[in-house]
C-alpha cells in the first residue's frame, strides 16, 4: 500500500519514507535545461520583461531625484542588489541538489535579501511606534529567512 493510501485508509504513515521517495522524485525529474541553439522558442520573456521595467523604473527614479547623491546612490544600490539576487537564484535553481555550490549561493542569496531590506528609510519618516514596529518587521523577516535557509534543511 502506497502512503497516500495508507493516509487515506486511516493508517499510519512513515514521513521518512514519504520525504525519501519525494527527493528521489524530484532528482528524478531534475532535467537541466539544454542549450538554446537558435531556437528561440526557449527564450526567457518573463525574465528579461521583468528586468526591462526594473531597469526602466530604477532609470525613472535617478531621473526624479533632480540630482540628489544620496537618493542616486541607493536606487543603485538597490538596483546592484536586485540584479546579483537574480542572477544568484538562477544559479541556485540550477546547481545540483547537496552540491558545495549550492550551499554558497544559499548564503549569497539570504545576504542579498537581507540587504534589500531597506528599514531604515521607512522608519525615518514614521513615528516613534511604527518605526519601531518597521525595524521589528525587519528583524523578523531576517531572522525568518534565516532559519528557513539554515535551520530547516533540504530533506
Amino acid at each position: 500500500m502506497t502512503a497516500p493510501q495508507a493516509a487515506m485508509a486511516g493508517q499510519p504513515v512513515n514521513a521518512a519514507a514519504v520525504d525519501e521517495r519525494l527527493l528521489v522524485d524530484q532528482e528524478a525529474n531534475h532535467h537541466p535545461q539544454p542549450e538554446n541553439n537558435g531556437d528561440n522558442s526557449c527564450f526567457p520573456w518573463p525574465t528579461v520583461l521583468g528586468f526591462l521595467i526594473l531597469s526602466f523604473n530604477a532609470a525613472m527614479a535617478i531621473i526624479r531625484s533632480q540630482g540628489d547623491v544620496m537618493a542616486i546612490a541607493f536606487v543603485g544600490f538597490a538596483y546592484a542588489i536586485l540584479v546579483a539576487l537574480f542572477v544568484c537564484l538562477r544559479m541556485y535553481e540550477r546547481a545540483r541538489a547537496g552540491s558545495s555550490k549550492r550551499e554558497w549561493l544559499k548564503i549569497a542569496v539570504w545576504i542579498l535579501t537581507t540587504l534589500l531590506t531597506f528599514s531604515y528609510k521607512v522608519a525615518a519618516i514614521m513615528p516613534a511606534p511604527m518605526a519601531v514596529v518597521v525595524w521589528l518587521m525587519a528583524f523578523a523577516t531576517i531572522a525568518g529567512g534565516f532559519v528557513a535557509f539554515f535551520v530547516y534543511k533540504e530533506k
